[in-house]
């Protein structure tokens, strides 16, 4: 059973980044645009405005996999600050200040920084395409018998 999951670790992690980042960038969009029911933010209120790019442009990067790591650092980062800064005002406690999506974003993004984006991330597959040359060298088996020339 052990193996197995170990088999499909890379893939659940992709769909782990996938449905963080999907919501991440959908809290972005909907206060930069005014969508999916909430007021748009207008570009001088800080740090609202500037929470909602970093959202929308950090949850789409995750989303796709591309500079995953450094996108789910940035977002990160900016949850905590909204935690820490915006709902802590209120009360110590998520539940009781209205933080809990801040926090769930923070530490679901932090994951994604360390344990990287998964085997389905457009990374990756940019990767193999821009260095097509790259390979690992050969090396010799020392248990083949030698033909000589």
């Amino acid at each position: 059973m052990t193996a197995r999951l170990d088999r499909a670790q890379p893939y659940a992690l992709s769909l782990f980044r996938i449905v963080v980042g999907l919501p991440f960038a959908c809290h972005g969009m909907a206060s930069l645009f005014g969508v999916l029911g909430r007021p748009e933010l207008s570009a001088d209120e800080w740090p609202g405005w500037y929470a909602a790019v970093i959202q929308l442009v950090g949850g789409v990067l995750v989303l796709l996999g591309l500079a995953t790591r450094p996108a789910a650092l940035v977002g990160s980062g900016s949850m905590a600050y909204a935690y820490s800064d915006v709902h802590q005002r209120h009360a110590l406690l998520p539940i009781q200040n209205g933080g809990e999506a801040a926090v769930f974003f923070c530490w679901a993004l932090l994951l994604i920084v360390f344990a990287g984006p998964g085997a389905l991330a457009l990374d990756r597959l940019l990767a193999r395409r821009t260095v097509p040359w790259r390979r690992t060298p050969e090396v010799p088996d020392e248990n083949r018998t030698a033909i000589p020339a």
